[in-house]
């Protein structure tokens, strides 16, 4: 269930993995709670799935009512607190289980959710005690990519993109509400320490945009310093941009969750520094799925220190690129199908505790 099985990063998340069920052992169903955007991604949605529900018009009751009539064994909220979500369906225990994914990076709070899925990374064995669902982990990141999903072959120049053709590039493409004053200040003495480079930014507003040139000054940087990316209609030719940058800085403490996934398969080395919080340890699982550990810090210090010596070390840079090029090809991060089997021995899981009356025990 879900109001974004259309274009929206949760959409591009898992249509892989919608793609990729065994239809030979599960029947899958689509509750979508949000617009028909007409996009191609909304194409995939609606023949990868058995039965594809539109319940914009269904109150909450009905849809519950649906989902029993359809004898849903596990239903699966990838909105929780999120725009346009439905929370409230699962408050009439339409399926014997309840999985709360992806959407919302931490517990809900409610008696009805009964799992939460995640990675040892994001939800460490010692935290468990602060989520009310219980935790079912996936072996290798929580995250899940789309395999399928191809970059555009041609990479748009620098002058393209707005960007100087012998700068270094710190991109961070995130939602630029996600942009913390101390991340700010980390970033732009990052600029202060290397001579001409730039921070290429993604903002959807002139207001935001204003604002943090204005926020720049302030701190001794020139605005012009900050190069805002404009929207492009393909998702190939945005990801293709990322070969532009050299190094992805990371927000805090709201990691990019899709924005870094899309750096790391663009070959775009990712620095993060991995906090306390579910959303603040998203970066770094994924990080440690892709073999690149060595670039997760502990502490702000330790991240402007790493993005620092990234900045001054070119075939260090390089090296990273050439590591993780290859570790694309051997590690976990962007196989679709053997994430989707993963997850599909975790429902089988639930499914036979629920079988057995135990819907509430660890997995």
């Amino acid at each position: 269930m879900s109001p974004d099985l259309r274009e929206h990063p949760v959409g591009h998340l898992m249509c892989g993995i919608f793609e990729h069920h065994d239809k030979n052992r599960f029947e899958t169903i689509a509750i979508s709670l949000g617009i028909d955007d007409k996009s191609r991604l909304r194409s995939r949605m609606l023949n990868c799935f058995d039965h594809f529900v539109d319940a914009r018009l269904m109150t909450s009751r009905q849809i519950a009512e649906k989902m029993r009539e359809m004898e849903v064994d596990i239903a699966v909220d990838l909105a929780g607190y999120t725009a346009d979500s439905r929370t409230d369906v699962f408050a009439h225990r339409p399926a014997p289980v309840h999985v709360n994914y992806l959407g919302y990076p931490g517990t809900m709070g409610v008696p009805y959710m009964d799992y939460i899925m995640a990675d040892r990374f994001v939800i460490p064995p010692e935290h468990q005690c602060y989520y009310d669902e219980k935790v079912a982990y996936l072996p290798d990141a929580y995250l899940p990519t789309d395999a399928g999903l191809k970059i555009a072959e041609r990479t748009p120049t620098r002058a393209e993109c707005g960007l100087p053709d012998d700068a270094l590039v710190f991109c961070s493409f995130s939602h630029d509400y996600k942009i913390s004053p101390p991340l700010f200040d980390v970033w732009m003495r990052l600029l202060q320490q290397v001579p001409g480079s730039v921070l290429w930014l993604m903002s959807r507003g002139q207001a935001a945009q204003a604002n943090l040139r204005n926020e720049a000054a302030k701190r001794g940087v020139d605005p012009a310093r900050l190069v805002f990316a404009g929207r492009v209609p393909m998702v190939e030719d945005h990801l293709a941009r990322y070969r532009q940058a050299d190094i992805f800085l990371d927000t805090h403490p709201y990691n990019a969750h899709t924005t870094a996934a899309d750096a790391l398969m663009a070959g775009l080395p990712v620095v993060t520094f991995m906090g306390g919080a579910f959303p603040a340890r998203v970066a770094a699982s994924l990080l440690h799925a892709i073999g690149l550990p060595e670039l997760v810090a502990d502490s702000k210090e330790g991240y402007e220190a790493l993005a620092l010596k990234l900045a001054n070390d070119r075939p260090l840079r390089e090296a990273l690129r050439t590591k993780l090029a290859a570790n694309q090809r051997t590690h976990a991060l962007f196989d679709t199908e053997r994430f989707c089997r993963n997850m599909e021995a975790i429902y089988v899981s639930m499914w036979r505790k629920a079988e057995l009356g135990e819907a509430h025990d660890q997995l």
